[in-house]
């Protein structure tokens, strides 16, 4: 039922990496636009909503369609967990607007290669299998995390999985790596365990070209590439 599902944009404005990140350009939007869109065309929200603390974010995502009816009153910091900004604008919301929303989705603005199409599947997902909380996740592709290692002052490696170098990767399990693209949770879920992850959270996979989260320039960059390589076709008739 779209009546009582909101989505959260959380974008506050003191990005550190990237200054100003979630208005950056990326092929002639702003960062947050992406998401805006993705999620008004997904048609499964009562109301989007932008989470934050910076006037000029504010405006920029009402030009493309959010609601921004109040600005973020606390949690704009360099260190507390997403997942309390999004409870906090959601009690915001229910106190604004004098309702209660079922279910949150939270999408983060720093991946703007999820697609209205993500976020219904992710959805129909959660809604089949009765999951109280759900973290969108990837598969590990060619960067294989069995044979990651860390390295001290003079290179030399330590092996997080020393069973697993030598093994090839064919013979290795699949593992996942969560992104921000789309939380949902039901929202009495989020408010006693004040996190996505909390007791009895899911991941649901979904394709690592969409799951692409943004924290700094190289990240803008293979955001960029993987843009160019979904819309080839579409540019080279333009």
């Amino acid at each position: 039922m779209v009546a009582d599902r909101i989505a959260i944009i959380p974008a506050r404005g003191g990005s550190k990496r990237i200054p100003r990140k979630n208005i950056v350009d990326l092929f002639d939007k702003p960062l947050i636009a992406w998401t805006i869109e993705a999620a008004l065309e997904s048609n499964c929200f009562s109301q989007v909503l932008v989470s934050t603390d910076d006037e000029e974010i504010a405006q920029v995502s009402r030009e493309y369609g959010a609601s921004v009816p109040f600005l973020r009153t606390d949690f704009a910091d360099d260190h507390t967990p997403v997942s309390l900004a999004t409870l906090s604008c959601l009690h915001q919301a229910e106190k604004h607007w004098n309702r209660s929303f079922q279910t949150v989705v939270q999408l983060l603005p720093s991946c703007p290669l999820r697609t209205a199409r993500d976020i219904q599947s992710a959805i129909e997902t959660f809604d089949s299998t009765g999951s109280r909380l759900q973290v969108s996740c990837f598969k590990f592709g060619w960067m294989n995390p069995w044979w990651a290692a860390r390295l001290d002052a003079d290179r030399k490696p330590t092996r997080l999985f020393p069973e697993s170098a030598l093994t090839r990767s064919q013979d290795l399990g699949t593992l996942y790596c969560p992104t921000g693209a789309i939380w949902i949770a039901q929202s009495d879920a989020l408010k006693a365990e004040s996190s996505f992850y909390g007791s009895g959270h899911v991941f649901e996979p979904m394709p690592w070209t969409s799951s692409i989260d943004i924290d700094d320039h190289e990240d803008l960059e293979m955001a960029k590439a993987v843009w160019v390589l979904r819309h080839h076709e579409r540019l080279q008739n333009a």
